[in-house]
């Protein structure tokens, strides 16, 4: 038979329990020599059991649970709240900490006595777990009429650290705990409706009152020193006390009275601001300046504005420098582009490498940055100086230092690395054709005059076009490199052709470049009235030709050609190195010893203007190989000319030159009649494919497809649509007039 278990009546059972929460208070006061045997414990637990598993009207759960928060409530009347009362300050604090570490203790132990009841009672009638009854206690006997007093100790003692005093960082830790804690197990924001809003906005005051008194005392760099100090030990203190959900709040409120508040007067302190850091080059500022604004919201585009600012600020100086150096080298009658080119292009090289440098290193390479320095260039590369564009400008530049004998004497690696500056700037430049056309234009120079330094430079610097804006803008160039190489070989077969046939029997030295039509820039030329001597060695370069080729048509251009003829003087003969029309003019002086300026325009079949040049090249230039009467210094249809037997000069050989041409009015008009081609091809491209588009619609979408080689302009626009009208290509809406049609 079962022994039936005796009856605990809820007065005596509680009795038994009142013995264990008495040795618990003296515990947590600290008594010595004071604990619970596992004998005791195990008593104290089956105690409450058994008066919870008794049969009705004995079983007492409700009664416990009652008498449980009670004891918790007299606990905390009789012993915490007067202990809390007679402290103050960090006093107060440190009470409050251990308080609430006994009231852990003693929630702990009591939850286990009552183990079962928490397990079986509390479960089935959905009550509040023993933990959160403790939790409510405490906060309501105890943290919510001090908690607004603790928050005020905790920020004055925070401040306390700002200023670099020494104070007790566990205690704070442990204070702002007990508000974490009280707020999960009460499932309330306690930590952040009171201490955190308080604490936020004591740091916007603080910050706000450091910030105005630094901004006016410290320079920029060491305002943005302090700032970036304050910053890094906010963050620090999110990791030695503060709760982590702190931190963006935090950090929000300083930067925004620290940086974003103050931003326009830091980047433009008198003296010390952003564009004097770019000035005296501060790298290490300047990274601190980018690393603190990319913290705030919208912090980076004024520091990018000033940056671009100041970049347009400094191209526009080298702009002004450049031009009143061509002011004064005109007026000293020295070429205006040869003095641009290499100071004023060097130059924008090393201020752009200075400035991508900046990007790079303190801007960490940012896209705003990035844009920010494609803007300023954009306006400074498409301005004119003194009357060159850049385009032409960056053209004269790769010839120096492509061309041999040229002003810039560099390494091949230095070369390289000046062409990949110049192709980087080209991408700034709204007119690329024009720079592509003067480009091809000194290019075919270089060739044919066989300048060029090295072929692979040559290759090089197309591969760097070809990569940045396409196979359209170099395919012709590639195109002349080519025809140099298949002239050489040509000139080798020549040379064969002529040791094969003696009979032809030429006394003149010929050497033919052959040119592929639509490969070169357009070269004036005119049917000049050759000398015997030269007309013979023609016809055999063409019967050469006829020989390796079919139904090829050669056209030569005598412009380009020059030849070295011997001048028998009086003193000496005299090999003269000149071009095809000044050797045909002066071969017209073996039949005759004077020559009126319309004759020698006759005998040569030579346009005016040109004998003029090649006159005054021959009579009033250094080498004066004619007389010219009247003697004077420009050429006149009323002049006469004879041969200067008395000319002499200390060399043997000497190169006469040419007065120069501006082929620059002529690259401008080739450029113009391409982007005519251009526009007009584009225009019939999109109506083509869209049928139907406004006028306004169809401008833009061609500037937005042309502006990858140049800028077009409306007005061009305009009336190559008119164009495109007239020749049937296009035609007005009828039923809009601001519309046009596609005609198939």
């Amino acid at each position: 038979m079962t022994q039936e278990r005796p009856v605990i009546t809820f007065e005596e059972g509680w009795a038994r329990m009142e013995v264990g929460i008495a040795r618990l208070k003296r515990i947590l006061a600290g008594e010595p020599n004071v604990s619970f045997s596992s004998e005791q414990y195990m008593s104290l637990y089956t105690t409450a059991y058994n008066m919870c598993t008794q049969k009705p009207p004995y079983e007492y759960s409700q009664q416990l649970y009652n008498k449980y928060s009670e004891a918790l409530d007299e606990y905390i009347t009789s012993t915490v709240l007067p202990s809390l009362m007679e402290k103050h300050g960090e006093f107060l604090l440190r009470e409050l900490v251990l308080r609430s570490k006994n009231h852990k203790v003693m929630v702990k132990w009591l939850s286990r006595f009552f183990h079962y009841l928490e397990r079986y009672f509390l479960t089935r009638r959905s009550l509040d777990s023993l933990t959160l009854v403790g939790s409510k206690s405490f906060t309501t006997l105890v943290f919510d009429e001090p908690k607004a007093t603790v928050t005020t100790i905790v920020i004055a003692m925070i401040n306390q650290d700002r200023e670099g005093q020494i104070i007790d960082r566990a205690l704070v830790k442990n204070v702002l705990n007990i508000y974490t804690e009280l707020g999960t197990e009460l499932k309330t924001e306690l930590y952040q409706k009171d201490f955190e809003d308080a604490f936020v906005q004591d740091t916007i005051d603080y910050y706000s009152k450091k910030a105005q008194t630094w901004i006016v005392e410290d320079t920029c760099p060491e305002y943005m020193l302090k700032a970036e100090e304050c910053l890094q030990k906010e963050k620090e203190r999110v990791t030695h006390y503060l709760h982590s959900s702190t931190e963006p709040r935090l950090m929000e409120a300083a930067q925004g009275e620290l940086l974003a508040r103050h931003i326009d007067q830091i980047l433009k302190k008198e003296n010390s601001g952003c564009k004097v850091l770019l000035c005296d080059e501060k790298v290490e500022d300047l990274s601190r300046m980018f690393r603190l604004f990319s913290r705030i919201k919208d912090g980076l585009p004024p520091v990018s504005k000033t940056f671009q600012e100041h970049v347009n600020e400094v191209g526009m100086s080298l702009l002004k420098q450049a031009v009143d150096a061509a002011s004064s080298k005109k007026s000293e009658k020295k070429d205006i582009v040869s003095v641009l080119e290499l100071d004023y292009v060097r130059k924008i090289l090393d201020l752009h490498d200075k400035y991508m440098g900046y990007v790079i290193s303190c801007f960490q390479n940012h896209t705003l940055f990035h844009k920010a320095l494609k803007g300023a260039f954009e306006v400074v590369c498409n301005k004119d100086v003194a009357g060159c564009t850049s385009a032409e400008l960056f053209a004269c530049y790769c010839d120096s230092i492509l061309r041999k004998g040229g002003t810039e004497k560099l390494s091949d690696e230095a070369i390289e690395e000046n062409l990949d500056k110049v192709v980087k700037l080209l991408t700034y430049i709204s007119d690329k054709d024009l720079f592509i056309e003067f480009h091809r234009k000194k290019l075919g120079r270089r060739l044919l005059f066989d300048k060029s330094g090295n072929d692979e430079q040559e290759r090089s610097l197309l591969s760097k076009l070809k990569q940045y804006f396409g196979g359209q803008f170099t395919s012709k160039m590639e195109g002349m490199l080519t025809d140099v190489i298949l002239a050489k070989d040509n000139i080798v077969k020549f040379d064969e052709f002529i040791s094969n046939n003696p009979e032809l029997n030429i006394s003149v030295d010929l050497s033919v470049q052959i040119l592929t039509t639509g490969y070169w820039p357009t070269y004036k030329s005119s049917e000049i009235n050759l000398p015997s001597e030269m007309i013979k060695c023609i016809e055999v370069f063409k019967q050469f030709y006829q020989s390796i080729t079919k139904n090829r048509k050669m056209n030569w251009i005598y412009s380009l050609g020059n030849c070295n003829i011997v001048g028998k003087f009086d003193t000496k003969p005299i090999e003269l190195i000149v071009t095809t029309y000044q050797g045909a003019l002066l071969l017209l002086f073996n039949e005759a010893e004077k020559l009126s300026f319309s004759e020698i325009v006759t005998q040569l079949n030579l346009s005016e203007d040109d004998t003029a040049r090649v006159l005054h090249s021959l009579s009033c230039g250094k080498y004066k190989i004619l007389n010219k009467d009247p003697n004077s210094r420009t050429i006149s249809p009323k002049d006469v000319f004879e041969f200067n037997h008395k000319f002499t000069d200390k060399m043997w050989r000497i190169k006469v030159p040419l007065p120069p041409s501006d082929e620059k009015k002529k690259v401008i008009d080739d450029v113009n009649k391409d982007r005519r081609f251009a526009i007009d091809a584009a225009l019939v491209r999109i109506m083509k494919s869209r049928k139907i588009m406004t006028h306004q619609n169809l401008v833009a979408e061609c500037v937005e497809q042309l502006s990858r080689m140049f800028k077009p302009d409306i007005k061009m626009i305009k009336r190559r649509i008119e164009d495109l009208i007239t020749r049937e290509y296009l035609e007005r809406d009828k039923d809009s007039a601001n519309s046009y049609r596609y005609l198939a």
